[in-house]
């Protein structure tokens, strides 16, 4: 298995090797048109046309980045987005919006599987005709996704028809349940690779070796192009790399003001959580260490890709983009560990973008979605999002402009997860998973709508850990005025609409 292993990384470093030697001996400056490898002249590389780099994190909450010198070295380079938030704190809605630019109530995708959601769903809903992958593909730019695709999909055979590519990647390396970061297989540009357990297997180093490799290549040709990296770290079971399993000793969870305590009046779901015990306390800090320990390899990664893009000669043409599909909790509200609430820790996640073109060392406040993703991508490669999309491009932000009639409100939808053991995310403690909500998030506020008819209400400028529940203290106008925006936020269609509803809530 290791000797398999050395012979598989031995080839991708020769093959690196090689194009780093056909890039160094080629000029490939930006604005120089050169042959692509089929003998046709390549897009010309412009500013107004940059390569995109897309680093997608499973899980990663707020405050792991302060342990990442890579990203905190992107954020004094680049833009920061503190008000950056998520359509649905769990991993398949999350990504399905970030692909199609839609709320969850668009696409369909509440769920990691089943009648409504997982991979299957989305296909089946024809979702991956249509995504940010189609529109860079069309736009001219050469395509790369690595890594965690959507739950259910498989390398081997998702669609019982053998392996799968979906539309708009040209360069596709994905894995299934690969959650462990070793013992997995990735479905390689349709061949499928089974890796083992040796230190050299680990699933992020893999996944940095191939975009490395991806990056050299084709900055070579000249063509811009977009590339995805999704790691599966640092999802449970946090499996940190080898060489990091003993680092940041007698580290603990940050005891922060919400640590053990719950909001007061807490939601009927939440209310009859006891103090955590010392074992569960012992259980956080462990957790948060070895989350800590798995998010070095990444740091690593986003330095090693960026040295990469200097050495390929890319680095003034590439902007590079930092960011989770939803946060976490560890202990917070009385909660050992997850994810799927209403609450910061887990939708007010990191967005970090820097390069040409982007404000260095800032931080914007302005409320920014997940679904603005797809059309900030669009914008930059001098396209546009499709009219169903509903975010809007954010390249005016990283400027230091703030567009017209910006939105006021972020929308949240969550539907309650089935209780399957096979689900990644799925928990043992079923009190640990809220019930079905819809919430909206302003800049100075959160507000919560539970399926059982309860609400949250939290002013987070004079509670910003969002633990005096003002919602049972509501007036009915106030209450009619909140739902009113929220019931048009969870139907809007297309960015038009769904750039002005909710938009006179204060």
């Amino acid at each position: 298995m290791f000797s398999r292993h050395r012979r598989a990384l031995g080839t991708v470093t020769a093959v690196a090797l090689l194009l780093a030697t056909t890039a160094c001996t080629s000029n490939t400056g930006s604005g120089t048109a050169m042959a692509a490898p089929d003998g046709e002249p390549a897009p010309v590389r412009t500013a107004t046309t940059p390569n995109i780099v897309y680093v997608l994190v499973d899980d990663l909450s707020k405050n792991l980045v302060q342990h990442m010198p890579n990203v905190v070295a992107l954020q004094k380079e680049g833009t920061t987005f503190s008000n950056y938030a998520v359509t649905d704190s769990l991993c398949c809605p999350s990504r399905a919006s970030i692909l199609t630019g839609q709320f969850p109530h668009n696409t369909g995708i509440f769920k990691n599987h089943g009648s409504d959601g997982g991979f299957k769903l989305f296909h089946s809903k024809g979702k991956e005709k249509s995504t940010f992958a189609t529109d860079l593909q069309a736009a001219g730019y050469r395509t790369a996704f690595l890594g965690k695709y959507l739950n259910e999909y498989q390398p081997r055979n998702p669609l019982g028809t053998g392996p799968y590519t979906p539309p708009g990647w040209d360069y596709w390396v994905a894995g299934g349940n690969a959650y462990d970061n070793f013992d997995y297989s990735l479905n390689e540009n349709g061949t499928v690779t089974k890796y083992g357990t040796a230190p050299g297997d680990y699933l992020t180093d893999v996944l940095s070796a191939k975009a490395s490799a991806f990056i050299t290549s084709t900055a070579a040709t000249g063509k811009p192009f977009m590339m995805e990296v999704a790691t599966y770290a640092p999802h449970s079971p946090y499996t940190p790399a080898p060489r990091d399993a003993a680092s940041f000793p007698g580290l603990k969870a940050p005891r922060t003001a919400a640590y053990d305590k719950l909001p007061s009046p807490a939601p009927q779901w939440l209310a009859n959580h006891t103090p955590l015990t010392k074992k569960e306390k012992a259980a956080t800090d462990a957790d948060f260490r070895k989350r800590v320990q798995s998010v070095q390899s990444i740091d690593r990664m986003i330095g090693s890709l960026r040295a990469t893009l200097t050495t390929a000669g890319v680095a003034g043409d590439t902007i590079v983009v930092f960011n989770s599909d939803n946060g976490y909790h560890l202990g917070e509200y009385r909660m050992a560990s997850g994810k799927q609430t209403a609450y910061d820790t887990d939708v007010n996640v990191p967005l970090v973008v820097a390069g040409p073109g982007v404000q260095a060392g800032k931080t914007v406040d302005a409320l920014v979605e997940n679904i603005d993703l797809r059309a900030t991508f669009a914008d930059l490669a001098g396209s546009s999002a499709p009219a169903d999309a509903d975010g809007r491009s954010i390249k005016p932000l990283l400027a230091g402009e703030v567009p017209d009639q910006w939105r006021t409100v972020q929308l949240i939808e969550h539907r309650d997860p089935a209780a399957d053991p096979l689900d990644p995310d799925y928990q043992v403690d079923k009190r640990n998973i809220p019930p079905a909500y819809d919430a909206i998030r302003t800049a100075t506020f959160t507000y919560v709508e539970y399926v059982d008819g309860t609400r949250e209400y939290y002013d987070r400028t004079t509670d910003p850990d969002q633990l005096r529940n003002l919602g049972p203290t509501l007036k009915p106008e106030r209450i009619a005025e909140l739902h009113a925006a929220l019931r048009g936020l969870a139907t809007c269609v297309g960015a038009a609409a769904c750039a002005t509803a909710g938009r006179a809530i204060s």
